[in-house]
């Protein structure tokens, strides 16, 4: 019988116990980057972790949740967000309600938890919902979310159905495989009208005089690098949860042994904006991106190009370019990744109007991937 062991902090797990079952997972499990998340201060996030240990207290599975204040109409369609725009001028917090969240908070880690080889997930998902439910209960939360399911985790879809929880589609993912040596060679296997566009904003930043570099050691540049990223979430209308610190930054740099990376982009000799990178294994994630001046040019464009001679030069197999700016990461052959959530009322009276009314409130992008590449296969890389 699987029992759960639960955690208030990451720093009352030992940390060889935990990391003792993330062979091939995704850095964003590790004890380190569960530590700098505790730490940063984001929001109001209250953490907790879980063990699964079997009959003989071994560890054979791992999860995190938290609580966070959420606005639960998060994928609203415009007209909607525009209309609760106008009522969150006198009403801050209306349709904003704690929830409880397991997964991952700042980064996709499809599914939000990890089990040993020899674990199946259906002898876990009862000692999970229990877990939920109770600290949901617990701390007064309506409702509970297990976040990020890409297609390969599909055969949670039925196990969390069995136990009322709805099944909910989110904003898809974006992913660009890497198949080329270097950037002249992915333009090469473009076609010609997206390479052509490609191109024209390389040369109006070439003429501005914008350049890049890449650093591991980026801990002295933590406040500036906040500040920058509030320019850019400050402005956006599409999603919005997390606010960033500049703790974040600091201990990104500093506890993960290079894994995590800045491209800093310049004009002249004047520090304009940078990408936040995590090299996690073998894929590059994209996780942030900001600037010093809230103003419209082809920067990003630029930003977006960076990032994919970034991914060649590590020799990442793939970049997870992340959620939202849907047209320009789709004309650079970047495609979309289905993500689905579970969720599911704390209180099973409500529960059977829980799905209802987040579809009512929340319509994702329908994303399709364009066909940027020529026909001819790309190179295999050395």
């Amino acid at each position: 019988m699987i029992r759960a062991q639960v955690y208030e902090s990451i720093r009352d797990v030992d940390p060889a116990t935990w990391d003792g079952l993330l062979t091939g997972e995704s850095i964003a499990f590790s004890h380190a980057f569960w530590k700098i998340v505790e730490e940063s201060r984001l929001n109001d996030f209250h953490y907790r972790h879980v063990l699964f240990v079997d009959n003989d207290d071994q560890p054979v599975g791992q999860a995190s949740f938290y609580v966070v204040t959420t606005d639960i109409a998060i994928f609203s369609p415009p007209g909607l967000r525009r209309w609760l725009e106008g009522v969150r001028r006198v009403f801050p917090n209306f349709l904003k309600l704690k929830m409880l969240e397991c997964g991952t908070p700042l980064i996709i880690s499809s599914p939000p938890v990890v089990l040993h080889p020899d674990l199946q997930a259906d002898e876990v998902v009862d000692a999970l919902h229990k877990v939920l439910k109770e600290y949901a209960r617990r701390d007064r939360v309506f409702l509970m979310i297990l976040r990020d399911f890409e297609s390969p985790e599909s055969h949670w879809e039925g196990l969390l159905k069995s136990r009322a929880y709805h099944w909910i589609r989110g904003l898809p993912n974006t992913y660009l495989e890497i198949r080329w040596n270097s950037l002249d060679e992915y333009h090469a296997s473009l076609k010609s009208y997206y390479r052509s566009k490609i191109n024209n904003h390389l040369r109006k930043n070439a003429e501005l005089g914008v350049h890049h570099d890449m650093l591991d050691d980026f801990a002295h540049l933590a406040d500036e690098l906040c500040r920058q990223w509030l320019i850019v979430h400050e402005r956006a209308n599409e999603f919005q949860r997390e606010v960033l610190t500049s703790d974040f930054y600091r201990e990104l740099a500093l506890r993960l042994d290079g894994h995590a990376k800045i491209l800093r982009f310049f004009k002249g000799d004047a520090f304009i904006g940078h990408a936040l990178l995590l090299h996690d294994r073998d894929t590059l994630r994209w996780l942030y991106f900001g600037r010093s001046e809230p103003v419209n040019d082809s920067l990003y464009l630029y930003v977006v190009q960076a990032v994919i001679q970034a991914g060649i030069e590590l020799k990442a197999k793939r970049i997870e370019m992340g959620l939202t700016t849907y047209p320009v990461k789709l004309d650079v052959g970047a495609r979309p990744e289905p993500i689905h959530y579970a969720i599911r009322c704390a209180f099973s009276i409500f529960n059977p109007w829980v799905g209802w009314g987040y579809k009512l409130l929340n319509k994702p992008a329908n994303v399709q991937s364009k066909g940027v590449f020529k026909a001819e296969p790309a190179k295999d890389r050395s």
